[in-house]
């Protein structure tokens, strides 16, 4: 009987596979190839998260793969409408990111409430000038995003003092529903967007939505660029409608040189890598490694994709 194919969409460094030896039939993929490899495979890893190639060379001809498994969180750049209404399962890397994530998120808030960025911009100056720090105990924040990455976010800003209310798309047991976003903005000292992005939360951060924030507000995302209007973040930071902000996804990246971002006062700019820790790509090899035993010992997956939401359903 022959080996299942496995389809890798390349990223470099390359994932270590080495458990599948002789339980795999190992291919790899560019964006460039991956439309005529398709066909064959019986299992894509899409390693190359960053790429849009899935979504443009699913709707070729031919078989499809029966598993679609990609090392990210999010899902946005793999669905088009043929592999929603398709068979093929999907599944994502729940359960590597989230606590990375977390911690970055405080390390932003506690930053920022104690003016980190311009103490270390005071010292480049040789400036001695005493400032008065925030304190985090006691502060509020909402954690937009009720899944694996927004619940622990949440988790951490409570063990530092912050009271903090979690909102997901329906109201549920510790969870706010949407329809109470708008008026818990407006009691919030920290705003964190950590949502998928879908139809219905791209742009959700607008200038409506700033406006609503109160003055002394903070706001980070570790979500996905899309969810903001970028512009409107920049106006709401350099008007001082909030007090500032961080972020660490845009709605293109790399940001290029030539970005207003980079120089936004009270913005703090990082290049995608709240969730990024030293061996993390090990983690998620491995983690898919276990997921092709189960999936070949015909077991259940875990992380599986609602395809049509766009993202892993949380099951209380």
């Amino acid at each position: 009987m022959p080996l299942p194919t496995l389809l890798v969409l390349d990223a470099d460094p390359p994932p270590r596979l080495g458990r599948l030896i002789g339980r795999a039939d190992v291919r790899h993929a560019s964006e460039e190839t991956l439309a005529a490899a398709l066909p064959a495979a019986d299992v894509l890893l899409v390693w190359d998260f960053t790429s849009d190639a899935v979504r443009a060379a699913w709707p070729g001809d031919g078989r499809r793969p029966r598993w679609v498994h990609t090392a990210s969180a999010g899902v946005d750049r793999l669905l088009c409408p043929e592999l929603v209404a398709s068979d093929t399962v999907v599944t994502n890397a729940r359960g590597v990111f989230e606590e990375p994530i977390a911690e970055y998120v405080a390390g932003l808030v506690l930053a920022m409430a104690k003016d980190l960025p311009g103490t270390l911009d005071l010292q480049r100056q040789r400036r001695w000038r005493h400032r008065e720090g925030l304190r985090v105990a006691g502060s509020r924040a909402v954690v937009v995003g009720a899944g694996p990455i927004g619940r622990a976010v949440a988790t951490t800003l409570r063990a530092l003092g912050v009271r903090t209310a979690v909102v997901g798309r329906t109201a549920r047991p510790r969870v706010h529903g949407a329809d109470e976003l708008d008026l818990l903005l407006t009691r919030a000292d920290w705003v964190v967007c950590a949502a998928p992005l879908t139809e219905s939360t791209r742009g959700m951060f607008d200038a409506r939505r700033f406006g609503l924030m109160q003055p002394s507000a903070r706001f980070v995302n570790v979500g996905r660029g899309q969810l903001v209007v970028q512009d409107d973040l920049v106006a709401a930071v350099r008007e001082r409608w909030i007090a500032g902000a961080a972020l660490d996804v845009f709605e293109r990246e790399p940001l290029g040189e030539d970005s207003p971002l980079w120089d936004v006062p009270g913005l703090i700019v990082s290049p995608h890598m709240s969730g990024d820790t030293v061996g993390w790509r090990d983690r998620l090899g491995a983690q898919f490694v276990e997921m092709y035993e189960l999936w070949a010992a015909g077991r259940p997956l875990p992380n599986v994709v609602d395809k049509k939401r766009g993202y892993v359903p949380v099951h209380d």
